[in-house]
C-alpha cells in the first residue's frame, strides 16, 4: 500500500484525541502521512463547529481541499467530525467534491471508509450518539510525544442553552477506568511525561458507570504510573468540584495545582439564562475555597460576553467579578448565536460591535492582572518542561505547571546547556514580558 493521506485536525483537544485514534487505524492499516498536499493520494479533515469561527474554518478549509479534489492533484476527500455530524446532508449536497462523511462516533469507520473511496464508492458513516466511547484503539501522538491528552468521556448532560455538543456528542458517557489506565500506561511507556484529562466535563466522570463521581480514584491509580510526571485537569465544572477532589490534589504530588472551571458568566440573571447551575455567590466560594484549600493553585477560568439579554449592568456585573477573582488565566469568548439551541432564538440578542466591545474591555482588564501577576514571578524558582528550542537562540521554550499546552503562556529559559523537548529543569525566574516569564537555568531537575 503506498498512498499517502494527509490528515487535517481542527478544534479542540478533545477532538485532536479523535483524530489521533484515526491516525493509528489508518497506520495500522499501512497508510503514510503527509503534510504536503502536494505528496497526498487522499485529505482527511476532523472539522469543528463549536461556534461560528471554527465552523466557518472549518467549512473554507474543506473548500480548500475541494479545489484539490476537482483538479485531480488528490483522489478523495472525507470530512469527519463535528462538523460532519451536524451538517451531513448539506456537506455532500453542496460540496460534491467531498467523497465521504463520518459522524463523531464513526471515526472507527475511517479505514472502511478510505478503502470505499478510492476503489470508486461514496458512502457515509454514522453511529448512534447514544454508542458507547470508543476505547482501545492506537493512537499517533500528534503532540510531540512528551504531553497528550486523555480523553475520559464523551458527551455531556448539562444542556446549557447556548451549546450544541449534546445534539453533535450526545450525552455523557464516560470511558471505563480500566481502559483509561492501560491507554495511559501505554502512553507514558512511549515518552509522554504529561497527561492531560479531557472531557466536556471532567468531573462527573463515572456517574454513568459507576453511580458516583470516580474522577479522584482515576487520578489516584494514574498518579502510580511511574513514567508519569505532570497530571493535568481540564474542563471541571465549578458546581461538581467537591472536597475528595480537592483532597487528591492536594495530596497527589503529580497533580498539578491547575484548574480549568470554565463560569462562563458572573451575572445571576444571565447565568440563569445560559441554563449554568451556579450564581455569582456560588462561583465566589468555589474560586476561595480553592485557594483557601490549595493556596498555590492556578485557576483558569472561561467567560461569555454578549449572552442574548446582556445589559450594561450585566458586563459590569462581570467586570467586577473579574477584577474581584483575579484569575490567573481567563479566555473570553464573544457569544455566538448557533442554530438548534435555546439562546440561538432567545430575544435580546446583542449587536456585534457591542459585544466586541465588551470583550476588549474584559480582556484588557483581564491583562492587567495577568501582568502583574507575571512579574510578580521574578525571583522564584520553579520546575518547568522543556517544549523545545528558541531558533537561533541560546535559549529554549518552557512550560511551568500554570501553562497547559497551547492556552497559556511561556518560559523563556536562558541556557547554553543542552536540553531536550521533556526534560524537567528548574528556572529562576528574571523577568517577565506580558504574559510569559524568562529565566535563567539553576540546575537539572528530575524525580
Amino acid at each position: 500500500m503506498n498512498e499517502k493521506i494527509m490528515f487535517i485536525s481542527l478544534g479542540c483537544d478533545k477532538n485532536l484525541v479523535d483524530s489521533e485514534q484515526m491516525l493509528g487505524l489508518l497506520a495500522e492499516s499501512g497508510y503514510t502521512f503527509t503534510d504536503d498536499e502536494r505528496e497526498a493520494d487522499a485529505v482527511v479533515i476532523n472539522t469543528c463547529c463549536f461556534i461560528n469561527d471554527a465552523k466557518q474554518e472549518s467549512i473554507d478549509t474543506i473548500l480548500e481541499m475541494a479545489e484539490l479534489r476537482k483538479s485531480g492533484d488528490i483522489e478523495a476527500l472525507i470530512v469527519a467530525g463535528c462538523l460532519a455530524e451536524r451538517y451531513r446532508e448539506e456537506i455532500q449536497k453542496e460540496i460534491e467534491e467531498v467523497d465521504a462523511v463520518i459522524g463523531t462516533m464513526a471515526i472507527d469507520e475511517i479505514v472502511r471508509t478510505l478503502q470505499d473511496v478510492l476503489a470508486g464508492k461514496r458512502e457515509n458513516h454514522y453511529q448512534s450518539l447514544d454508542r458507547k466511547p470508543l476505547a482501545g484503539l492506537r493512537r499517533v501522538v500528534t503532540t510531540g510525544g512528551h504531553f497528550a491528552y486523555l480523553k475520559i468521556a464523551e458527551g455531556c448532560d448539562k444542556r446549557c442553552t447556548y451549546c450544541i455538543i449534546p445534539r453533535i456528542r450526545g450525552g455523557y458517557r464516560s470511558v471505563p477506568m480500566d481502559s483509561l489506565l492501560k491507554e495511559a500506561r501505554e502512553l507514558a511507556a512511549g515518552g509522554v511525561k504529561e497527561l492531560i484529562l479531557v472531557a466536556q466535563e471532567t468531573t462527573l466522570y463515572g456517574m454513568d458507570l459507576y453511580g458516583h463521581k470516580a474522577l479522584p480514584e482515576l487520578l489516584r491509580k494514574l498518579c502510580e504510573i511511574d513514567d508519569l510526571y505532570w497530571i493535568r485537569i481540564l474542563y471541571c465544572y465549578p458546581e461538581e468540584i467537591d472536597q475528595e477532589l480537592i483532597q487528591v490534589i492536594k495530596e497527589q504530588k503529580k497533580i498539578c495545582h491547575y484548574l480549568d472551571l470554565p463560569v462562563q458568566h458572573a451575572s445571576d440573571r444571565i447565568l440563569k439564562r445560559m441554563g449554568r447551575r451556579t450564581d455569582r455567590k456560588e462561583l465566589t466560594y468555589i474560586v476561595n475555597h480553592l485557594r483557601e484549600q490549595i493556596p498555590d493553585i492556578c485557576l483558569r477560568t472561561t467567560l461569555i460576553t454578549g449572552f442574548p439579554g446582556e445589559t450594561e449592568e450585566d458586563h459590569e456585573i462581570m467586570m467586577d467579578f473579574v477584577d474581584e477573582m483575579a484569575f490567573d488565566r481567563l479566555g473570553v469568548f464573544p457569544y455566538s448565536q448557533e442554530e438548534d439551541t435555546p439562546a440561538a432564538i432567545m430575544d435580546g440578542q446583542i449587536p456585534e460591535d457591542v459585544k466586541e466591545e465588551r470583550y476588549g474591555e474584559l480582556m484588557a482588564l483581564q491583562q492587567e492582572i495577568a501582568f502583574e501577576e507575571a512579574a510578580a514571578m521574578t525571583g522564584r524558582v520553579v520546575t518547568a518542561m522543556i517544549e523545545g528550542r528558541v531558533a537561533e537562540e541560546v535559549a529554549y521554550v518552557a512550560r511551568t505547571y500554570k501553562d497547559a499546552p497551547n492556552v497559556d503562556g511561556f518560559l523563556f529559559v536562558n541556557t547554553d546547556r543542552e536540553l531536550m523537548t521533556g526534560d524537567f529543569v528548574r528556572v529562576r525566574i528574571t523577568g517577565s514580558y506580558e504574559y510569559d516569564l524568562i529565566g535563567e537555568l539553576e540546575d537539572e531537575f528530575t524525580e
